[in-house]
């Protein structure tokens, strides 16, 4: 007579218990690795700090600036910016990086989009882009603001640089993060000016957010 064997209740449920202690451990240590990562890659980060790019506008001229008809605008400028990595240990990524000129508060360009680079520890680079806008619709109020600034002998521009950028400290690269670069230019204008492009030469700071 043939003995048939049969596991008891108590048989699986020690089975199952033994599977599910080994799903926990496995995922203890998944979890233990991972963050144990994360904390070397914010330690790491916490220790270098890194600082935020520097810029500066180097130098800027205007070649055109006026109106096609009662609210269009017609522009071309020409700017160059000096960046500056100011980080013994970390370099950065520049990516999608639009610039565009403004003038009280009014955008007077289209977004030229500068190619991506990346800048090593305390490098510095020199940015070149060309602004261009063809029949731009502006305020009313343009020409007499022009007119104003003609008068008092100086043109007031604004231009700006959105983007994205990354940080590079060894391998690691971090996600993105958005950087916004504002620059004043001041420059000469009044009746005595000679006809001929605007231009101004210096070396004033630029803000820049991260």
């Amino acid at each position: 007579m043939s003995q048939v064997l049969t596991k008891s209740p108590k048989h699986c449920a020690d089975k199952g218990l033994k599977v599910n202690k080994f799903y926990k451990k496995l995922f203890y240590f998944f979890s233990t690795f991972f963050l144990s990562i994360l904390s070397l890659i914010f330690l790491v980060w916490f220790l270098l700090h890194p600082t935020k790019p520097e810029f500066s506008l180097k130098e800027v001229d205007i070649y055109q600036l006026n109106l096609s008809g009662p609210h269009l605008l017609n522009s071309s400028i020409q700017l160059t910016l000096l960046s500056k990595n100011p980080n013994e240990k970390v370099g950065i990524y520049y990516d999608k990086l639009q610039v565009y000129a403004s003038y009280k508060g009014q955008q007077i360009t289209a977004d030229t989009s500068l190619p991506p680079f990346y800048q090593g520890h305390e490098d510095i680079n020199l940015l070149t882009a060309s602004l261009v806008g063809a029949g731009l619709p502006v305020a009313a109020s343009f020409g007499y603001e022009v007119g104003r600034d003609q008068t008092a002998g100086k043109l007031v521009l604004s231009l700006k640089m959105d983007g994205r950028i990354r940080w590079k400290v060894g391998t690691w690269v971090s996600g993105r993060y958005r950087i916004n670069v504002h620059c004043i230019a001041v420059m000469p204008f009044g009746p005595s000016i000679p006809s001929g492009p605007l231009s101004s030469k210096q070396g004033t700071q630029c803000s820049t957010t991260v």
